[in-house]
């Protein structure tokens, strides 16, 4: 059993980590998906800041769960010592994100299990859970409701169970590091179908079955075109408009500044 000084205390989630999750979660109603949280810690006080994140490959499509390879592990603790780099601040792989659609946003046993081990090399390791596409319960309910749920794991004798953490969701001041993650969720995704359909014809000799899977696997494409791609670039853009607008008013006020100090001497 972990010590109670090593619980986590609080984690802090930067808006464009929380929005670049959320994108990733509501891709697909189908299957989870998942990524890994990067930032730094305090290890005094417990508290997580969580300031990036990296949307994960699945190379397996499971509707009830995923699993983070130790070369994916890898890559993304590469990536943090990149960033740690560039920002000259002790970045590192923090914690885990995954989705659940269509389902409650608590952490199933498998989850708590698999946040346990985690734990087991990082006691201030923590997880997310991206609850999607629950529709409201009751008679011509169409409405989309989307949960988020900040968890550890813990031992109770022999039982293992969740432990909620406190979260606090703050503006991100460095997100042109999440510009990557977020731009690579429509490459990941093509990359995903692709791999899911290759080597299909090799064993199907009936050129209308070729037909309907390659017709499937356009429909998939176009659909991640128009439901994904799309709007990250409409996102992107007006993101770009009003960093450019604050960029002109900064501009404005440093040359009224200017001015003054010129006609004061």
């Amino acid at each position: 059993m972990i010590s109670d000084e090593k619980y986590l205390k609080k984690v802090v989630l930067s808006s464009d980590v929380y929005t670049a999750c959320f994108q990733h979660a509501l891709t697909t109603e189908k299957e989870e998906v998942m990524g890994l949280l990067i930032g730094e810690v305090n290890e005094q006080s417990c508290i997580s800041y969580i300031s990036a994140c990296v949307i994960l490959h699945r190379s397996d499509k499971q509707p009830d769960r995923v699993e983070i390879s130790p070369e994916q592990l890898c890559t993304a603790s590469g990536y943090a010592e990149e960033l740690a780099s560039k920002l000259h601040r002790p970045m590192r792989v923090l914690g885990w994100y995954h989705s659940h659609p269509h389902i409650t946003v608590w952490p199933s046993h498998l989850d708590v299990r698999t946040q346990l081990m985690y734990q087991t090399m990082d006691p201030l390791f923590v997880g997310l859970i991206f609850s999607v596409y629950q529709n409201e319960s009751g008679a011509g309910a169409t409405d989309n409701h989307v949960q988020l749920t900040c968890f550890q794991a813990c031992k109770r004798g022999a039982e293992c169970q969740r432990r909620e953490v406190e979260l606090e969701i703050v503006d991100n001041e460095f997100y042109k590091n999440n510009l990557e993650s977020i731009s690579s969720l429509s490459r990941i995704l093509t990359q995903e179908e692709v791999q899911r359909h290759e080597g299909q014809g090799d064993y199907i000799e009936d050129e209308l079955t070729m037909l309907h899977n390659n017709a499937l696997q356009t429909l998939a494409l176009v659909q991640i075109v128009s439901k994904v791609t799309k709007p990250l670039c409409e996102d992107i853009e007006a993101k770009l408009q009003t960093t450019n607008s604050k960029i002109q008013e900064l501009e404005k006020i440093n040359k009224q500044l200017t001015d003054q100090v010129t006609n004061f001497y």
